[in-house]
């Protein structure tokens, strides 16, 4: 089906299945998202974090002259200034679109040290004067080597991320760079149950009562113990009316 739809009716696709008895191991190959955006924005909102609190001169336009990501194939063209999409610089573009971009996470995370799930999407801050000026500066190229790192199958070197370089207006540039995400298991801050934990609660925070968030998180850890007849304690029961909610809980 899939091969048929974008190959066409000779196209073949081939998944790997484990052997009868071998150990179901996919899951590992997943990597945590600490944050509400595109797998590949990941590693550059924890840069432009970085760069916010150590750099904070960049994240005013006026002190700005260009914004330059070296980043893999995949980055470049899909979410970056490669993909020749102007709704990637339009402040207002859809959500869906905006998550996509990596000109307008990079500058907001880097404006703000900071990326919130529902705030750093809204129109306002989208639409914001500066944020627009900084966001026109920053473009993306490939970079051949961070394309093959992004391929490899090497944990140790697989990468997600690239370099950026700030250059200032009064000739100082600004270089850096980072591989894969804080949260990832090679990062700075790889994912433990503490931070899972501390993104449910989050994300959950206004749509479901306090009473309700402990009561899954205490199921949910006792997972192990639960019976056939307990499961459905995994279920959450919202503290909004959904059929009120016409743009759903998120």
């Amino acid at each position: 089906m899939i091969a048929w739809l974008l190959s066409g009716p000779e196209a073949s696709y081939e998944v790997p299945l484990p052997e009868q008895g071998e150990a179901k191991r996919a899951i590992l190959d997943t990597y945590t998202k600490e944050h509400s955006a595109e797998y590949q924005a990941q590693a550059w909102i924890d840069l432009a974090r970085k760069l916010h609190k150590e750099h904070p001169e960049v994240a005013d336009p006026t002190n700005v002259k260009s914004i330059l990501i070296k980043t893999s194939h995949h980055t470049h063209y899909v979410i970056g200034s490669g993909a020749n999409d102007p709704q990637k610089y339009d402040p207002k573009a859809s959500r869906e679109t905006l998550d996509h971009s990596i000109p307008y996470i990079f500058t907001v995370a880097l404006q703000d040290g900071a990326w919130h799930h529902v705030d750093s999407y809204a129109p306002e801050r989208a639409g914001r004067e500066d944020t627009v000026a900084l966001w026109n500066k920053v473009t993306t190229e490939e970079d051949p080597e961070w394309t093959r790192r992004y391929h490899s199958l090497d944990i140790s070197e697989k990468a997600f991320g690239g370099s950026v370089e700030i250059t200032l207006n009064d000739g100082t540039v600004i270089t850096d760079e980072i591989a894969v995400a804080d949260a990832h298991p090679l990062g700075a801050r790889p994912f433990a149950r503490e931070q899972y934990i501390n993104k449910f609660r989050t994300l959950a925070e206004g749509l479901v009562a306090p009473e309700e968030i402990e009561r899954f998180l205490d199921a949910v850890q006792r997972l192990p113990k639960l019976e056939a007849g307990e499961l459905g304690q995994l279920n959450i029961v919202a503290a909004v009316d959904l059929e009120k909610a016409q743009k759903g809980i998120f």
